[in-house]
This record gives C-alpha cells, sequence and structure tokens, in this order.
C-alpha cells in the first residue's frame, strides 16, 4: 500500500501512525499510573514483584543472594541495575526504580511492589518513596546494610581526596541530599519500612546510621551475637536471608523466628 503513495503522503501516513502509537502507549502508562496512584497506599496483603536494587557501584552480582532466595521463594524479581558505573547521583537511580517499578507492574498486573535496597540502594529507594512517586506504589521496603545517616568511609574519602563520585559525596554524613532526607518523617506514609545491619560491617559507619526512625530495625547480632558478617557478607547471611520471608511476606513485618547462627 506504501509504495504506491506520493512520497510526501507517505511521510505524512507514517507521522499520524506513529502520532497514534505514541498516543496509545501514553494512555496505557496512564491507566496503570491511576491504577497505583489512585487509591492511596498499597495493600499490605496483596503480594506483587520485588525490586532489588544494588549499592554503590552498581554490582548485580552483589545482591545475587537475596535475587535467589526471593525467586526460590516464588517471587517475581528484578534488579534495577543502575546507569554508568553506579557511583552517580542516587536521584536518578530513584528515577530508574521508579521506572523498573511501573515496568514491573504493567508486566504483571500487580498494584504494588516491594523494594529490596542493598546500601546505597537502600537510601535511593527512600529516595523514591519520598519524592519520585513511590509512596502509593511501595508495599515494602528494606533496606539491607544502608547508610541513612551518612558513612564515615564517605567522609574521609572527601577529606582525603578532597573530592569523589557524586554518590560518593551524597553519602556523607550531613550531605545537602541526606540533609533534606532526614529532615521530616524517617518512615513516611505508604511503605512499610524495615531495615538490617551488622555491628561488623566497617563500611556503613556507625552502625546506627542504618536506623531509621519508625521501622523495623534489626541487627545481625541480635541473633548470633559471634557473627561478624562484613558490608558486602550482608546480601548473603542467613539472617538477612530469613527476614526476606518475615517482612515481605502477606503478614504484617516481623522479626525473624530463627536464624541460623553455624
Amino acid at each position: 500500500m506504501f509504495d504506491s503513495m506520493a512520497p510526501a503522503r507517505r511521510r505524512m501516513v507514517l507521522v499520524v501512525l506513529g502520532l497514534v502509537i505514541l498516543a496509545v502507549i501514553g494512555a496505557a502508562g496512564a491507566v496503570v499510573l491511576d491504577r497505583i496512584t489512585d487509591d492511596g497506599p498499597a495493600d499490605q496483603t496483596q503480594l506483587g514483584p520485588v525490586l532489588v536494587v544494588p549499592g554503590y557501584g552498581g554490582q548485580v552480582s552483589s545482591v545475587e543472594p537475596i535475587v535467589a532466595a526471593l525467586r526460590d521463594s516464588g517471587r517475581d524479581v528484578m534488579v534495577v541495575e543502575p546507569t554508568g558505573d553506579g557511583t552517580g547521583d542516587l536521584t536518578e537511580l530513584a528515577q530508574e526504580i521508579d521506572g523498573a517499578a511501573l515496568t514491573a507492574i504493567e508486566g504483571t498486573g500487580a498494584e504494588s511492589v516491594d523494594v529490596v535496597g542493598y546500601s546505597a540502594g537502600g537510601v535511593a529507594a527512600r529516595l523514591w518513596v519520598a519524592s519520585e512517586g513511590g509512596a502509593n506504589v511501595a508495599r515494602r521496603v528494606l533496606s539491607v546494610g544502608s547508610p541513612h545517616h551518612g558513612t564515615d568511609v564517605a567522609a574521609l574519602a572527601l577529606e582525603v581526596a578532597g573530592d569523589c563520585p557524586v554518590a560518593c559525596e551524597q553519602l556523607a554524613p550531613d550531605s545537602d541530599l541526606l540533609r533534606v532526607l532526614n529532615a521530616g518523617d524517617e518512615t513516611p506514609d505508604g511503605p512499610e519500612w524495615i531495615t538490617v545491619a551488622s555491628t561488623a560491617d566497617a563500611v556503613v559507619t556507625p552502625t546506627d546510621s542504618s536506623r531509621l526512625d519508625g521501622a523495623l530495625n534489626l541487627v545481625v547480632q541480635e541473633f548470633c551475637p559471634e557473627r561478624t558478617t562484613s558490608h558486602g557478607q550482608l546480601p548473603g547471611d542467613p539472617v538477612v536471608l530469613e527476614t526476606l520471608d518475615s517482612v515481605l511476606g502477606p503478614a504484617a513485618p516481623r522479626i525473624p523466628v530463627r536464624a541460623s547462627c553455624a
């Protein structure tokens, strides 16, 4: 049909078809957004997909134990891979979480998502809920070894080197980003909030930086006092993996009733 048309008319038809396709896509996206934002906070009893957000550096391999455990339990899992080298602006990562949430909801028909953020990924998840549209989309937010109030390691990097990547600067205590993020309610209405940390974590220092007012705050050593779980070992720690079941199910988040301390 197109071959028989004059070139100018063919171009006009293609432009019109393109506009129609864009309109259809936009309308579909609007329907999804209306469904997940008009009814208020997510239904806590309905399970949706889980977004897993890697930490500083964006290494997907770092969260593989969490992803594997969630999939073994039957959950639909999507890993949010940061663009670039994973050390850029955490606000941009929050926007990427928003895009991943929309994709996951469109693909599954669910009305909400759970988010597991490792390290800086947990801070980005908070940014998403606070200012990037996640308040009525997130059902649960679990942060694992996240420096919500900054880490002395980032402060030392700034002191010694004079500067560091954007995410590093944002994770220094009292950074502009963290000052705004922590100025109000640290666990705003919408999702249920949970944190897990380790006292042997030499990256998130002090350990209390991982805590959020109003969250269920767990520490590996509360269950296994002799455990020396480092920052990099947290995603595979048995306490963390047991926490996935106890806080991401249809029931209210609860302290794990068992944990392997072998």
